[in-house]
């Protein structure tokens, strides 16, 4: 049995997808069951919430996996949820960090995954660990300016990374998860090909049909300006500012080939997941 926590994200609900498609038994802990709607059905809900530790013990009844993904900056959570696999016999976690844990020192944005994974290690419960680039869906934040119109802010300017399908992080979940021959692996996921923000921008704009302005002048905190416009954590802010400076300055960009070696097949591509997601950027009808 595996117990899929997160499974309302956008990785957590393809890894669902791709459990309903194997020959395996699972469970999705989830706070708000209507937040499953349009998942496969095969996907047992247990109620829980990860700020309550006591609803663990029953959602990890009979579980020998675990795919742990815990959102957030903090580590209470992990540490919870990890002790009580140990306690339920979890013979396995598939934990989901980041490539943010490289560096050294480790960026701010990487080190409550790096504590994360710590936990996990010093459990003595096997485990792989996952640590995907950026997300493409983390362009939908784009979406509503698009829609409406605007210009996209560029706070990274030359910088380029390999932005990964969620789909592709949770296809190599899912191969972990039901397979053997991962145990302490620790597994850098990205996309095969690497883009600036303007190169993306350009994707989504062929995609629509329509010209998007960029500011390519745009300061990292008019960025998170735009992201958070209520405002951000003071932690959470200081920590998206050193990660744009930090993207800024790589204009060669991280890649792996890991995803092709373990699927078999090569990432999906940006303009791939574009098409997948084109009315979430279509314009507002005038």
């Amino acid at each position: 049995m595996i117990l899929v926590t997160g499974a309302t994200g956008n990785i957590g609900r393809e890894l669902v997808r791709e459990l309903a498609t194997r020959e395996v038994d699972f469970r999705i802990f989830v706070r708000d069951p209507r937040r499953a709607d349009g998942l496969p059905g095969r996907a047992r809900r247990v109620v829980g919430d990860l700020d309550d530790a006591g609803t663990y013990p029953a959602a990890l009844d009979g579980v020998d996996r675990l795919f742990l993904l815990v959102p957030g900056v903090g580590i209470d959570h992990a540490r919870d949820m990890v002790a009580a696999a140990r306690v339920a016999g979890v013979g396995r976690i598939v934990l989901l960090s980041s490539c943010n844990v490289m560096g050294d020192p480790v960026p701010a944005m990487g080190r409550w995954h790096h504590e994360r994974e710590t936990i996990v290690r010093d459990s003595g419960i096997p485990y792989t660990i996952l640590r995907p680039g950026g997300l493409m869906t983390n362009a939908m934040e784009w979406a509503p300016i698009i829609r409406a119109g605007g210009i996209v802010d560029d706070p990274t300017g030359p910088g380029r990374y390999a932005p990964v399908d969620p789909a592709d992080i949770a296809a190599v979940a899912a191969v972990v998860l039901t397979e053997d021959g991962h145990q302490g692996a620790e597994y850098y996921l990205t996309g095969d090909e690497t883009l600036t923000i303007a190169e993306q921008v350009a994707v989504i704009a062929a995609a629509i049909g329509r010209g998007i302005d960029v500011r390519e002048a745009a300061t990292p905190e008019q960025a998170v300006a735009s992201r958070y416009p209520n405002g951000a954590p003071p932690a959470l802010a200081d920590a998206i500012l050193e990660g744009f400076t930090l993207m800024r300055q790589d204009t060669t960009g991280f890649r792996t080939d890991t995803v092709a070696r373990i699927l078999g097949r090569r990432p999906h591509t940006f303009a791939d997941w574009c098409a997948r997601n084109i009315e979430t950027f279509r314009p507002v009808p005038a």
